[in-house]
């Protein structure tokens, strides 16, 4: 049995991009009426985490909150001279944190959409995580035969600073295709019993059942993969109509990735098969990143019981 874990205080956060709108209106459906994601036990909070890009329907007001949970940002002395997203987290660190510390929240639910086919993709930061792990292999069961990919960010370079890392078990959830400021009805549907699953595992955690060793099928996050571009750095090429849509399906060498605006096709020249993700989303032409390729990897998880 793995190291004593403990899930008595799980917080949902909704708006941490103020565009992504099944998160923003589920956790606003939550505030005003709890009783859906109450379980035994447990004390679970609805949270919007940045309000200000909520009100205007955009992805943030000054910079990426879903970026700025760095030790830098967090120990910054704090003033109205930060920028917005910087104030707002070192609040949510107060709140919920502080980071990496004992008295940090246990889980973290963070709700995202993206305009990416990636279905209902659950995002893991590490590895060694056994609580999360057995939390996503029980929801991954407790959706088939629909399909739960696990996107697994632990990288050198490609990791960074999210609004969930404040927690003990930072869990992203990240479902689309939906656009930016958009609500559809089977997005917002997948996400809510996504979440009822995840909640149903803690709650019977915290009843005592003991969840046997495990393995779990990830996709580890091996490259990020920029559009063509001229020297001034304007993009020349648009993603390859074989590869839009196609989240999760093989890239093998010399498959078709981009086709310039003449017709020319470009074709993927990596070492190996990788599955992309991440394809043509909207929100990442600003970090120059036209999709990332994942590795498929599976990882064994230890039993766990609470003690």
């Amino acid at each position: 049995i793995s190291p004593p874990y403990n899930a008595r205080r799980v917080a949902i956060f909704g708006g941490t991009h103020g565009n992504e709108m099944s998160g923003v209106t589920l956790v606003n459906l939550w505030i005003q009426n709890g009783k859906e994601i109450h379980r035994k036990g447990v004390e679970t909070k609805p949270f919007i985490t940045n309000p200000r890009a909520v009100e205007k329907c955009t992805r943030y007001v000054d910079t990426d909150l879903n970026r700025a949970f760095t030790t830098e940002n967090l120990s910054a002395p704090s003033g109205d001279d930060l920028p917005y997203e910087v104030q707002r987290a070192q609040q949510i660190n107060e709140i919920f944190g502080p980071k990496g510390s004992p008295e940090a929240y246990d889980v973290i639910f963070d709700l995202h959409n993206t305009t990416s086919n990636m279905g209902c993709t659950l995002i893991l930061e590490s590895s060694k995580d056994h609580f999360n792990l057995q939390m996503m292999h029980y929801i991954k069961k407790a959706i088939a035969p629909d399909s739960c990919p696990v996107l697994l960010t632990e990288h050198p370079l490609l990791k960074y600073s999210t609004s969930r890392s404040v927690a003990k078990h930072p869990i992203g959830l990240e479902v689309g295709p939906q656009p930016q400021g958009v609500l559809r009805s089977n997005i917002f549907e997948s996400m809510r019993v996504v979440l009822k699953h995840a909640l149903d595992f803690i709650e019977l955690f915290n009843e005592g059942l003991e969840f046997p060793p495990c393995t779990v099928d990830v996709f580890r996050v091996s490259e990020k993969m920029d559009y063509p571009r001229d020297t001034n750095g304007n993009i020349i090429a648009m993603v390859h109509p074989n590869l839009q849509d196609c989240d999760w399906e093989p890239l093998n060498p010399g498959d078709p990735m981009f086709q310039t605006f003449d017709g020319t096709t470009l074709r993927y020249e990596g070492a190996g098969t990788v599955y992309p993700t991440f394809i043509n989303e909207a929100a990442y032409y600003e970090k120059q990143q036209a999709f990332v390729t994942t590795r498929r990897e599976t990882l064994a998880a230890g039993a766990i019981k609470k003690t």
